[in-house]
């Protein structure tokens, strides 16, 4: 069924096509027949962070940037939803065209930009959700604040979805915000993590309860700058680690007509430059900080692949598009054989 709807979909532009996709899940949520359609996995429920996953297999940031779709994405069966990235204020991203498909790769690439309705947007979204999953709200910064004031953006995103998220993930390194990375390397992670604790600390504080942090870095890091960022987050005592978000690099897919587009790579071709850097983490962090594990989950055996390389969860962004619902079953499934 799902090979068909995207048949159908893939006929249109991507964009365009994602937001029929999240409209027509929407529609088929509140009429009540979304399940019809999907299979809940079984539960294969894990710890980590302090919060319990009914299953280890979650959606990754970027899908719904402003919480519009959470109930209907909640009902497809992740273990947890991942909402944003949401900015401090509303800003429309890059230029159209800005996502391009790959089917022969499995792939996309994006320069969205951090396209979002703003922080108050996403408030009232999920204050009015029905769903009760687990949810992490992952938060930027706006494309005209310069990186020696992006503190003040971070700050500003945890304080404002401190009260509604389960936990909270500090995007330093799309590649679609100018300069965003840079933030990854030297004195601006170590200054950058240290007033995100500032920041958690103030918030616990106010709200009488802890909300763990994450920070989500790049796949384009050699084994010293792997290294330097497990040594910062342990040092400032951050909660988690997700590896990894899109790759500038086009190694993968040379010769495509679409090589040569700006953005970020996702899909099956970021699979192994992900794998390698959770290896690299969890060789630093061992079992003291979790990863989550997120690039070319495109079937079960890569997403086992992550746990195998030290990930304690996982999320699926482009293979959700290319293979559906039936993903997170394959992957739970996989994920439990693995681990029991």
């Amino acid at each position: 069924m799902y090979g068909l709807l995207r048949n159908l979909l893939f006929r249109l532009p991507p964009e365009r096509a994602h937001n029929v996709a999240l409209g027509s899940l929407d529609v088929a949520q509140k009429l009540g027949i979304l399940n019809t359609f999907t299979r809940q996995p079984e539960p294969c429920p894990v710890n980590v962070m302090g919060l319990e996953f009914p299953n280890p297999v979650g959606l990754a940031a970027g899908l719904d940037k402003n919480a519009d779709h959470i109930d209907a994405l909640g009902a497809l069966g992740f273990g947890f939803i991942e909402v944003g990235t949401v900015t401090p204020l509303a800003q429309p991203g890059n230029p159209k065209p800005r996502m391009f498909r790959l089917p022969e790769h499995q792939a996309i690439i994006n320069r969205m930009g951090f396209n979002n309705e703003g922080l108050e947007h996403l408030i009232t979204n999920v204050r009015h959700r029905r769903y009760r999953g687990v949810l992490g709200i992952n938060v930027g910064k706006n494309k005209d604040t310069p990186n020696e004031q992006s503190e003040q953006d971070y700050r500003k995103g945890i304080a404002a979805v401190y009260p509604y998220a389960d936990y909270i993930t500090v995007n330093v390194s799309s590649p679609n915000t100018p300069g965003l990375r840079d933030l990854q390397f030297g004195d601006s992670l170590k200054q950058l993590l240290h007033a995100i604790k500032e920041e958690q600390a103030a918030c616990e504080q106010k709200h009488g309860r802890y909300v763990p942090v994450a920070v989500k870095i790049a796949p384009d890091m050699d084994e010293q700058g792997i290294r330097f960022v497990a040594a910062a987050l342990l040092e400032a005592g951050l909660d988690g680690v997700i590896a990894t978000n899109t790759t500038i690099s086009r190694e993968a897919v040379k010769g495509h007509a679409h090589e040569q587009e700006a953005g970020g790579l996702s899909g099956a071709p970021v699979r192994e430059a992900s794998v390698k850097v959770i290896q690299g983490l969890y060789a630093e962090l061992g079992d003291r900080l979790p990863i989550i594990g997120v690039g070319g989950i495109t079937d079960g055996d890569s997403a086992a692949d992550k746990i195998r390389a030290g990930a304690k969860l996982v999320q699926i962004y482009t293979g959700f598009i290319y293979r559906g619902p039936s993903l997170i079953n394959e992957a739970v499934e996989a994920i439990r054989k693995e681990i029991s």
